[in-house]
């Protein structure tokens, strides 16, 4: 395992289930100076951290001060499936009272090594992609990445509308839009395999890393999720996601729309904007004020200009910074 040097008086150990409230204690003061507008509860990182898919005891550090203070947490993240390279998420965070003093740097250089790690024992006969996201409100995290060498590949917009002035979904010729259900759950996430195939960073999500990712997690809400049936069959899907730690601590009720997506065969008939215009109506009948997704700039299929008529504006946008590994094998 690779060494972490911290300033003295810090020592590290691995992260436990019993850390997340500290820890999301740690990302909510952050938050006030980092502006990402990201908001977890102790329930929401279980649900991203504590789980089959991330090794706590040798992809995590959490850092503390002699007395227990916690200053610092890192994780390396690897979802098990993908397509074109193997991709190994960099996350951490350091309280802003202790920035300036080397342990992001110490950090990162752990997160760099036990990711080059990862890749070496799960997947060396693959390309690796070593992978940090930073948000433009994060000047001094962008230092840190760029000093480290890694380079810019992406940028994400994160963009968000009220939920006043709402448009009426477009009816489509023999579409029925309905909600979400469960027993539809790995339909729509073959679906979502189909839909996103050719998309940058994309996986081939396998039953068990769709369940942690996306429909499984604790903000997952299916009573605001639209699905698209033809034929009694998905066509095409929105799924929405609800923080109850984010309307805590601005006083928004969101609805954050997390995966969008139509089948390669059913596109061109205004199905995304169909699905989205009835998630954001659910959205506001159950309490929830304001609407927010992600999109990648580089997108090719006119997702932005479709997200722009849809009444949604940028807000932030976010970097993914990344250190590209060959096949080790």
């Amino acid at each position: 395992m690779p060494e972490l040097a911290l300033p003295a008086g810090l020592a590290a150990r691995p992260l436990t289930p019993d850390d997340m409230a500290a820890a999301a204690d740690l990302l909510a003061a952050a938050e006030l100076v980092d502006d990402t507008g990201e908001h977890m509860s102790a329930e929401e990182l279980a649900g991203w951290w504590v789980n089959d898919l991330v090794d706590l005891p040798r992809d995590s550090r959490l850092v503390r001060t002699a007395d227990g203070e916690v200053v610092a947490v890192a994780v390396v993240d690897a979802p098990p499936t993908f397509r074109d390279a193997f991709t190994v998420h960099l996350e951490g965070c350091v309280h802003p009272g202790w920035r300036g003093r080397g342990i992001g740097r110490a950090l990162l250089a752990w997160q760099l090594e036990r990711g080059a790690q990862v890749h070496a024992e799960r997947h060396p006969e693959a390309p690796a992609r070593l992978t940090v996201s930073v948000f433009s409100s994060m000047p001094t995290a962008e230092a840190l990445v760029r000093r480290a060498g890694l380079t810019p590949r992406r940028w994400f917009s994160h963009m968000s509308r009220a939920l006043t002035g709402l448009p009426a979904p477009p009816a489509v010729p023999g579409v029925r839009l309905v909600p979400f259900t469960f027993d539809r759950d790995d339909e729509v996430r073959r679906a979502h395999n189909a839909a996103f195939a050719d998309h940058y960073g994309s996986s081939e999500r396998d039953a068990a890393s769709w369940q942690v990712l996306f429909t499984g997690q604790h903000t997952f809400r299916a009573d605001v999720s639209v699905l698209a049936l033809e034929d009694d069959a998905v066509v095409g899907y929105t799924l929405a996601y609800v923080s109850e730690a984010g309307f805590q601590a601005t006083g928004e009720r969101e609805t954050y729309l997390g995966q969008i997506g139509v089948l390669p065969r059913a596109r061109g008939r205004g199905l995304a904007k169909a699905t989205i215009a009835e998630a954001l109506r659910l959205a506001a009948e159950h309490d929830c004020s304001v609407a927010a997704l992600q999109v990648d700039s580089e997108n090719g299929s006119g997702a932005v200009g479709l997200y722009e008529g849809l009444g949604f504006a940028t807000q932030r946008t976010q970097v993914s910074w990344v250190r590209e590994l060959p096949p080790s094998s």
